[in-house]
């Protein structure tokens, strides 16, 4: 009983001396990691790594006990393994880590700088209906397709897997790349700055285990390359024909042309998107309206 009020009056104290000396630097200390321990969560979020970090809290936690309780054999092994396991969790965290870098990297400002002005005006609008039309054609046929467009990430290293082209956006070409056995047709497109920069790319495949298991390798290619990168990525299953779009590791499925031709004209035009009211604060509520129709409609 006495180490349980001393527990309390341990916590009391500590209260107590927060509130004592805050003051508008405090505040703003406290408000800054706050921020960081929420954007920290929803990045890990839905990860292996959420479950890392869990184990680690509750490591911690029994750490704090039993220094409270004066465990001194249980308090020492938890410091040993805790000081080695820093270490362990850089080694763990790496596509975290890396995912956390490349985010802060894709500042406006800076992607303002490199903003390319082939992807505005008559030549989004050009490379709109082209992929709409080759989506819509892949769809009908039932022929299996998978697109990724660049956006602030670079994806140089995933352009040196496949095929380099650098051409013009056509959907005569895109279609004839994913024809059923021609040398093109197993892999990713990558489109850059309003070209097809290469195809036949490999991609990685995201290993999230709450994936469902209808969905096949296109799908989790779409996905791991989502996770890791600001991509957009369009697939067309060549079982269902059914569009879906991957973008921030989540996968929305059933697109029509009309959501298909925002989510282009966002990536290919990327001004008009800016904003809350702007194209692509819109393209967010039609996703959220539709994949609330298909749920309703299963």
């Amino acid at each position: 009983m006495t180490q349980l009020q001393y527990f309390w009056q341990q916590i009391s104290n500590l209260a107590g001396s927060l509130l004592a000396s805050l003051n508008g630097r405090n505040m703003l200390d406290i408000l800054i990691v706050a921020m960081l321990v929420y954007y920290a969560t929803r990045l890990v979020r839905q990860t292996r790594a959420n479950s890392v970090i869990k184990g680690f809290a509750m490591m911690l936690a029994m750490m704090w006990l039993s220094e409270i309780f004066s465990l001194n054999t249980i308090n020492w092994i938890l410091r040993q393994v805790i000081g080695t396991g820093t270490i362990m969790l850089v080694v763990l965290f790496q596509p975290e880590l890396r995912k956390a870098l490349e985010q802060v990297g894709r500042s406006s400002l800076y992607s303002g700088m490199l903003s390319s002005g082939d992807q505005k005006g008559k030549s989004a609008e050009h490379n709109t209906e082209e992929m709409v039309h080759v989506l819509g054609n892949l769809s009908r046929r039932k022929v299996g397709a998978l697109i990724v467009m660049e956006q602030q990430t670079g994806l140089k290293d995933i352009v040196n897997t496949g095929t380099t082209l650098d051409a013009e956006i056509s959907g005569a070409l895109i279609e004839n790349i994913f024809e059923p056995n021609t040398p093109l047709h197993d892999g990713a497109v990558v489109v850059s700055h309003g070209r097809i920069t290469a195809a036949a790319c490999f991609l990685p495949l995201s290993e999230n285990s709450s994936i469902s298991r209808e969905l096949g390798t296109r799908h989790r290619a779409a996905l791991g390359i989502s996770e890791t990168t600001d991509a957009v990525v369009l697939i067309v299953s060549e079982e269902t024909g059914v569009i879906s779009m991957a973008r921030e590791g989540k996968l929305t499925r059933y697109l029509d042309s009309k959501t298909i031709r925002n989510v282009l004209m966002n990536v290919f035009n990327p001004e008009a998107g800016k904003g809350g009211n702007g194209l692509r604060g819109k393209m967010q509520s039609m996703m959220k309206r539709k994949e609330k129709q298909h749920e309703e409609e299963h």
